[in-house]
């Protein structure tokens, strides 16, 4: 488990800016020192904003796009194509502006794929496929992610783990499905907490002043059962990339001046 560490920017497009720089610096170093690099996205406002500032940046280049693997930390079963579907946001955003390896993009199941509209299936056939891609030495069935990006919601849901579900009580599966989610669509498909940790790094991206209460909460000692960002970390670094608004309820005392 690693100490959460504070990123503060002055306002949600440096804040963008800020982790789409971060992210390819990440990258390139994951891909000169192993060969290649896996990333776990996230969708909603702050990682589709990420995502775009990752498509605008000159310095994407430096990436090789064929040497880096994408995996999802949630979904909304829906159609494939559906608009509301993190990976039909993240080609418009990123995948279709880059010479990313089809073949290493590795969205969950569509609720029209091949397990139908069974959603547990569906996470169980994306478990699989994740611990076919786990190396000898990696954690917990999964890959050892380089970078996995959560959204924190205004409830401190990250991925689609909502306060006091089943879901982020999940200690043995890597992959679930999430029914009756308090958000819609209430069908999705999610990591679980045991997944998420066994990442090497965990970054939590909250921007705007509805994101305030739920950053306090999930960094004032709450319980990840009530407050599943709470529960979030990375294997080597777990960070909080936020703006002054998301921040604005915090004691200064957790982050420095000068990071705004």
């Amino acid at each position: 488990m690693s100490a959460p560490q504070l990123v503060v920017h002055r306002d949600k497009e440096l804040m963008a800016q800020a982790a789409a720089a971060r992210l390819i610096t990440a990258v390139v170093d994951a891909q000169s020192s192993r060969g290649t690099a896996s990333v776990v996205l996230t969708g909603g406002r702050n990682g589709n904003g990420l995502l775009a500032a990752l498509a605008a940046a000159p310095a994407r280049d430096a990436v090789d796009w064929s040497r880096l693997d994408l995996w999802w930390g949630d979904e909304r079963f829906l159609p494939e194509g559906d608009p509301e579907r993190n990976v039909t946001q993240a080609r418009a955003a990123l995948l279709d502006a880059v010479p990313v390896d089809p073949s290493r993009v590795h969205a969950m199941p569509a609720s029209d794929g091949p397990y139908g509209d069974d959603a547990d299936a569906a996470a169980a056939g994306y478990a699989q496929r994740l611990a076919e891609a786990a190396g000898p030495g990696d954690q917990g069935g999964v890959p050892a992610f380089d970078v996995l990006m959560l959204g924190v919601g205004p409830d401190t849901h990250v991925a689609s783990l909502f306060p006091e579900l089943r879901a982020v009580r999940e200690t043995g599966r890597t992959v679930v499905g999430v029914h009756g989610a308090p958000k819609p669509p209430p069908t999705r498909v999610s990591l679980t907490l045991p997944a998420i940790r066994a990442a090497r790094e965990v970054w939590l991206l909250a921007a705007g002043e509805d994101k305030a209460e739920a950053v306090r909460t999930a960094l004032s000692g709450a319980g990840e059962i009530q407050a599943p960002a709470a529960g979030a970390y990375g294997l080597d670094r777990t960070l909080w990339l936020l703006d002054t608004a998301a921040a604005s309820l915090l004691p200064r005392t957790l982050y420095r001046p000068a990071a705004v």
